[in-house]
């Protein structure tokens, strides 16, 4: 893993990640799609607090991979699924990082839900 310019040239913007201790669920429409006890909460400056699961506690087989990639230079380059529940399929609803920048191991093969994009997400405990 590299380091992070992001956190080089800007050593004084937070990106915090904390684990849960609570049971948090991912709902399409009333459809879950994501269960766990294993989430990481990541609160960045000027973003609102993300959510990723671990690739095991999430249904990977409604998730199809989509040729979008977008760069953080605090996190490393995103790679996006569409998500398909509830009856829709929703483009580049889903990110990872599967690759991070070294000062964020712990998002490695964790996902990450739009839920601002997309009305129809609802991220909860559960």
């Amino acid at each position: 893993m590299a380091k992070s310019p992001g956190h080089q040239q800007h050593p004084d913007h937070k990106v915090i990640g904390k684990l849960l201790e609570q049971r948090m669920k991912v709902e399409v429409s009333g459809e879950v799609v994501a269960d766990s006890r294993n989430v990481l909460r990541v609160d960045e400056d000027g973003h609102s607090p993300r959510y990723y699961f671990p690739r095991a506690d999430v249904s990977m087989g409604k998730l199809s991979r989509t040729e979008t990639t977008t760069y953080c230079p605090f996190k490393g380059t995103a790679r996006y699924f569409s998500l398909t529940a509830g009856g829709r399929e929703l483009k580049d609803a889903v990110w990872t990082y599967e690759q991070p920048y070294e000062e964020h191991p712990a998002l490695k093969d964790r996902v990450a839900f739009y839920e601002g994009k997309f009305p129809e997400i609802a991220i909860h405990p559960g």
